[in-house]
């Protein structure tokens, strides 16, 4: 019964604040790959010797990112425009 109540409120409490965090993170991440990896999605970046060296711990997630940044964005994908409690 406990679980219940903690599921029900972490539903109705914490799951949006859970939600926005992993989007932040998300945007967050995109922004710092942006920023030294540039260079990779078509943006003039010049690579330096930190953006060389940090090379060996992103190549996992240099596919996924791509993927990501790269895709077309439709209209109803902006996260301004949720109906947060509604």
């Amino acid at each position: 019964m406990l679980t219940k109540i903690r599921r029900f409120l972490y539903g109705m409490i914490g799951y949006e604040f859970e939600a926005q965090a992993v989007e932040i993170r998300s945007s967050m991440e995109s922004l710092f790959m942006v920023v030294t990896f540039g260079d990779l999605v078509g943006l003039p970046v010049i690579p330096s010797y930190y953006a060389m060296r940090l090379l060996p711990f992103v190549v996992p997630n240099i596919a996924t990112w791509k993927r990501r940044i790269l895709r077309e964005h439709g209209f109803a994908e902006n996260p301004e425009l949720d109906l947060h409690g509604l």
